[in-house]
Formats: C-alpha cells, sequence, structure tokens
C-alpha cells in the first residue's frame, strides 16, 4: 500500500525539480564554451583596441612633427635661417637623428639637416676614404631609389588631400628607420622629406609615458624587436608570460607591441571562469538533488509513520479485543450458572484474572509510551537488589510459562552490587522483554533469565531459542510502532511500543540494551547499567 505513493511522489519530483534542473543544466554546460569564446573575444577585441591607441598615438606625434616641418618649410624661401633653427629645435626636442629635404625624385636640390649639437649624435658610415657627408648623401639617394613606389603613393595619397607617412627600413649600422612623407609647394609638386628616427629612444623617450598610461596597472605592455622578440621596452617587470595579443607598429615595422593581462592571461583567465561556473553548476544539481532526496524521504519517513500507526490502531485494537472477548465470554458463563463443577469455576476464573492481567498490561504499555511522548514520564530511583527484581518476576511467571509449555530460568548472581534505580521500571522493561520472548517461541519453549556483572557494568539478560530477529530488522525494531512486515514475526500480533518502551527506560537509567540474534536460533537482548554513572552502586554487606 505505501509504495504505489512513494513512487508516485518520486515520479513528481524527478519532473519537476530533478529534470529541469538537468535541462537547464545540460544547457548551461552547453553554452560555457560559446560563453567563454565571447568573453575572450571581448578581452581581445579591448586589447586590441588599446594597441590601437598605442598606434595611433605614435602616429599622432610623428605627425605633428611633420606638420612643423610643413609649416616652416612653406616660409623657407623667406625666412631660411629660421627655417634651419625650427629643424634643428625639432632634432634636439625628438630622437631625431637628421633630416633631409629633395624636391622630386630626380634628387635634385638634396639638403640635408644635421644635429644641432655632438650629443645627438648623426649617422655615420665605415671609413673608408670619402667625407662623412658624401657617404650620407650617396645612402639618401640609394634610399629613395628603392623606394620609388612608396613614394609614388605618397603622392596619389596627397592629391586625395591626406599627407601619409611611410616608413622605410634602413638597414644602417645603427638601426635607424626612415620616415618619408611630403612638404606642401604652392607653386610646384610637393617636395620630399625624410626623417631618420632613433627607433630605441623613440619607443622609451615617446611611446614610453603612453604605454604606462594605457597600462592603468591592469596590464603589462612590451616591446620587441624582430623575430626573435628581443624585449626593448615593458610597462612593469615580470617574467616572461605567455603573449595574449600582439601588434605590429605602424611606423616601426621591425618592432612589435605585446600586451598581456597582470596577474594572469586570458585563457587562464577564461579557462578559470569555465570552471568556476562548470562546478557552480554541479553544486547547484548536487544541492538540488539533496533537497529533493530529503523531501522525499521525509515524505517517505511520515507516509512511513502514518501506516504504522494505522497498523498500531490495528493491532492494539486485536490485541485489546480477544481479552475482553474472553473475559466476557467466560463472565457471563459462570453468571448464568451453566458451570456445576468447581474445578471448572476455578479455571474460568483463572483465565479471567489471566486475560484482564493482560488487559492491564496492554493499556499500562500505551500510558506508559504516552507519558514518554509527552515527556511526562517520571522514575523513582533508589536502591535495589536487581535480583530480587527479577526473582519476583520470576515467580509470578512461572507458574503460566510452565502451563504453556517453557523451560523458563533463572540464573542469578549473586555477588553483583546494590543499584540506584526504579524497580518499577526495570520490572517493567524485563517483562516486555518476556512477553516478546514467549510470543516469538515457536517450536522451542526455552527462556532464560540471567544475571551478571562484566567489567563496570550490571547486565540483565533474557534469552531464548525462538524464530530470531534479520540483521536489516535489529537495526529497527527499537523505533515506536515498528514491526516486521514479513515472516513469523509479523503474523505475531502485538503493539510494537514494547521494545521502545525498554529503550527508554534504560536511557533514563544512563543505561544500554544489547541485541544478539540470528534467524532461526532465537534471540538475547540484554540490560546493560553501567557502574561508573551517576546509577550509583553500592556493595552488598
Amino acid at each position: 500500500m505505501m509504495v504505489k505513493p512513494l513512487k508516485r511522489i518520486g515520479i513528481i519530483l524527478i519532473i519537476i525539480i530533478l529534470l529541469p534542473a538537468a535541462f537547464f543544466s545540460i544547457y548551461e554546460i552547453g553554452s560555457l564554451s560559446s560563453s567563454e569564446k565571447v568573453i575572450e573575444e571581448i578581452y581581445n577585441n579591448q586589447l586590441d583596441a588599446i594597441l590601437y591607441s598605442v598606434n595611433q598615438f605614435s602616429e599622432d606625434v610623428v605627425s605633428s612633427w611633420t606638420n612643423k616641418i610643413n609649416i616652416n618649410s612653406v616660409l623657407e624661401t623667406l625666412r631660411p635661417e629660421q627655417f634651419a633653427d625650427e629643424l634643428s629645435k625639432l632634432q634636439r626636442e625628438n630622437p631625431i637623428k637628421q633630416i633631409f629635404i629633395v624636391d622630386d625624385l630626380k634628387l635634385e636640390n638634396l639638403r640635408i639637416f644635421s644635429p644641432p649639437s655632438p650629443e645627438i649624435k648623426k649617422i655615420s658610415f665605415e671609413n673608408d676614404g670619402a667625407p662623412e657627408d658624401a657617404k650620407f648623401r650617396s645612402a639618401v639617394k640609394s634610399l629613395v631609389r628603392n623606394n620609388t613606389n612608396k613614394i609614388i603613393r605618397l603622392y596619389t595619397y596627397r592629391r586625395g588631400g591626406y599627407r601619409k607617412i611611410e616608413s622605410v627600413q634602413t638597414n644602417l649600422s645603427d638601426n635607424s628607420i626612415l620616415l618619408i612623407f611630403l612638404l606642401d609647394n604652392e607653386d610646384k609638386q610637393p617636395r620630399i622629406c625624410g626623417m631618420f628616427v632613433d627607433p630605441i629612444n623613440f619607443i622609451r623617450r615617446t611611446l614610453g609615458p603612453k604605454l604606462q598610461e594605457v597600462s592603468q596597472g591592469k596590464f603589462i605592455i612590451s616591446v620587441m624587436r624582430g623575430e626573435n622578440n628581443q624585449r626593448v621596452y615593458i610597462t612593469e617587470s615580470t617574467s616572461a608570460r605567455e603573449i595574449s595579443l600582439k601588434k605590429q607598429l605602424w611606423l616601426l615595422p621591425s618592432f612589435n607591441l605585446s600586451i598581456v593581462l597582470k596577474g594572469t592571461t586570458i585563457q587562464s583567465l577564461v579557462k578559470s571562469r569555465y570552471y568556476v561556473s562548470l562546478v557552480l553548476i554541479i553544486i547547484l544539481n548536487l544541492v538540488l538533488i539533496a533537497g529533493v532526496w530529503f523531501v522525499f524521504r521525509n515524505i517517505r519517513q511520515e507516509i512511513q509513520l502514518a501506516q504504522i500507526k494505522s497498523d498500531f490502531v490495528s493491532n492494539v485494537s486485536h490485541e485489546l479485543r480477544t481479552p475482553l472477548a474472553l473475559i466476557s465470554m467466560f463472565s457471563e458463563t459462570l453468571e448464568m450458572g451453566r458451570v456445576r463443577s468447581e474445578d471448572r469455576k476455578k479455571e474460568y476464573y483463572g483465565i479471567i484474572s489471566q486475560e484482564a492481567s493482560r488487559l492491564s498490561r496492554i493499556v499500562n504499555k500505551i500510558l506508559s509510551f504516552s507519558q514518554i511522548e509527552a515527556g511526562k514520564r517520571k522514575y523513582n530511583f533508589d536502591i535495589v537488589d536487581i535480583n530480587e527484581i527479577i526473582q519476583k518476576i520470576y515467580n509470578t511467571y512461572n507458574f503460566h510459562m510452565q502451563n504453556n509449555g517453557f523451560v523458563f530460568t533463572f540464573e542469578p548472581d549473586e555477588s553483583l552490587p546494590l543499584l540506584r534505580a526504579d524497580s518499577e521500571a526495570i520490572s517493567e522493561a524485563v517483562i516486555n522483554l518476556i512477553d516478546n520472548a514467549a510470543k516469538y517461541s515457536k517450536d522451542k519453549k526455552v527462556i532464560n533469565i540471567k544475571t551478571a556483572q562484566s567489567n563496570d557494568s550490571v547486565f540483565i539478560e533474557v534469552k531464548d531459542e525462538g524464530i530470531g530477529i534479520s540483521a536489516e530488522n535489529q537495526k529497527r525494531i527499537f523505533e515506536k510502532f515498528y514491526r516486521v512486515t514479513s515472516g513469523d514475526i509479523h503474523n505475531t500480533k502485538g503493539t510494537g511500543l514494547g521494545l521502545t518502551l525498554v529503550k527508554h527506560i534504560m536511557e533514563a537509567h544512563k543505561g544500554s540494551i544489547s541485541l544478539f540474534s540470528t534467524p532461526g536460533k532465537g534471540s538475547t537482548f540484554r540490560l546493560n547499567f553501567n557502574l561508573n554513572n551517576d546509577s550509583i552502586s553500592m556493595e552488598k554487606k
């Protein structure tokens, strides 16, 4: 009866909670990778924007130099000395080694402007006996001729109203970079101008402050040269790490900008976010599963308790009805005078008394349990002799047991100390164990009561050779209302309260109850009283 509603409740919980959670988890786990790719792309776009801003800044700086040269070149014919001074000032304030101006690709009217002071080293050549100026002029002409296509593009851009700067690799001994652009000329074709720039100084002096500014303490930006990635500048000292993004410097093609997140890489950050999200999803599912199991277990327990209470009411009704029916039947027979024999009357009176005692025990058991449940059960502790209590019980039950075919024995240990205990409660516990032993003894009707002392405890042992209890049921027989649901035990009627009362009584005495049982070979219940706790023991005098 209980299995079907439990199965229905389990299916409902799975459909309402676990299945949606499972679908959601599968969807989220499937979308984690794409989500993390989007995050990685966003980070890369952000880093790309940073590198773009650095490149744009470098071009803006050089454009400002070209604008100064262009403005002054327009007035060169009027004030040639001022023009030379302006170029000298520009070279002094910036990492520009030398500047040249030529009218056209025919290289007519080539003029060279050298650094204004010895501190700024101009381009030098190996000594082959020719003057330095002649060597430089020859080098300039060679560079212009070799890059005719780039200069032609500059003219094209200029006709479109845009001044562009072209970068030329010089292969000079000092690794200078040549930047070529066009100067405005009011009457004639624009002139060609070139600046030999020291790339290392340009990066450190000009780009360095900008790189520090855009890094914001969150990124590490470095500039590297060539394919061997020789580092020439870095915003913050750090050990070599995996580069998140790398871009070429527009004006310095042989140099690359690289950027990484400070403290971690984008890949590790994305991976970390992926695993954190995955762990959170797993934890969420585990919590849901635990919650569903907790709810299901509580519902199962409530259903089991309701079933047990229903069985309890049925069993108690049967237990009460049997003695009441016998008492009613035999008392009615005696009242109507149908029994003539005195022996038969005595027998009927005995049955009525026996059933009345049985009825009283059932009612007392229910009342005791009710007091325990309400927390009103009180115990009267006194100094008692365990053997005397058991002996009284034995004397009361001996005749009844023998009449029912039992071998009923009592083995007292005369050396037991006196205990501080409730004699009525102990009697109730032992009687419950005797009743159980009698109920569940089938072919071998043997019940033995024994008292003894072991180490720091005194125990009462009730042993039978009945049907025994399985290991699975031994874990639950002390629960209230619990009765075994199969086999011979289930067929024997009872309230399911006896062992619960015994356990509560032993706990009140700060003792314990032990069970040793094998199916088909009987059971042994042992009530243990600890001599080292508040149940004070006294040696017999």
